[in-house]
């Protein structure tokens, strides 16, 4: 008889991840719909804007890249705007490393092509040790279905219903990454970076600036570095003073 507790099989583990993720697969629902008909609307077959969501995984990706299909831009630029606005998830694959490293090829390659902000923002938090593939697993996998099953049903109601990217149901890409960010907003340097992109992108964005988004990120990164780089200065400059104390 195993002696390997329940709550560890993979099964269990595997329904932990699905259950974990579900708040935000809801939240993520109206913004899949939004993508499965905008792709409709962009002049894409139903089964090629199923193979969007399936294959290239990735809302805001998706949105732009069937907006450039819609206006006639060539494969390279249009692979080249998807390739900047997914280049975070290299950042995610970095910070996860340690984590995946020990696991199985068809393991990496399976959370690799899974690892959204979704699953980076519930699996990422966990320490290498507490760190379950299966998890991770149905954190991905579950999301990965239910935005899919959203994709298709925008793909039906974008064939019958006529611009449905005017109904507001963008707004959920919004709601959903205020959800994300939040629960990480734990430190100085953590709100020094949230509200430097908030005000600058808000500002830019008004000034009508190429690039507001971007430029927003950077200099929320910037200013999140330097906050915290300054805490340890201090924190280091205090511990000199009460060791020369002591």
């Amino acid at each position: 008889m195993s002696t390997k507790p329940i709550d560890s099989s993979p099964g269990r583990q595997l329904m932990k991840g699905v259950l974990a993720v579900m708040p935000l697969s809801i939240a993520v629902i109206p913004w899949g719909i939004l993508a499965g008909s905008y792709a409709i609307d962009a002049g894409l077959s139903p089964l090629e804007a199923q193979a969007m969501s399936a294959i290239l995984f990735a809302g805001s990706a998706q949105l732009v890249a069937a907006g450039m299909f819609k206006a006639g831009v060539g494969l390279g630029a249009m692979l080249l705007t998807t390739f900047f606005i997914t280049s975070r998830h290299f950042l995610y694959s970095v910070s996860m490393r340690e984590k995946v490293k020990k696991l199985p090829v068809r393991w990496r390659l399976l959370i690799g092509f899974w690892l959204t902000d979704e699953l980076f923002a519930i699996c990422n938090s966990q320490s290498d040790k507490a760190f379950n593939r299966w998890y991770a697993a149905g954190v991905g996998g579950g999301f990965y279905v239910i935005w899919n099953l959203a994709s298709l049903v925008g793909i039906v109601a974008g064939s019958y219903i006529p611009s449905m990217n005017e109904l507001g149901l963008d707004f959920a890409v919004a709601a959903m990454f205020i959800a994300l960010v939040l629960p990480l907003v734990k430190s100085l340097p953590v709100v020094v970076t949230v509200l430097v992109s908030l005000v600058l992108s808000v500002v830019l964005y008004i000034l009508q600036v190429d690039g507001a988004l971007m430029f927003a990120s950077l200099a929320g990164m910037i200013s999140g570095y330097w906050c915290e780089t300054m805490i340890n200065r201090r924190n280091s400059k205090m511990d000199k003073i009460l060791e020369e104390k002591a």
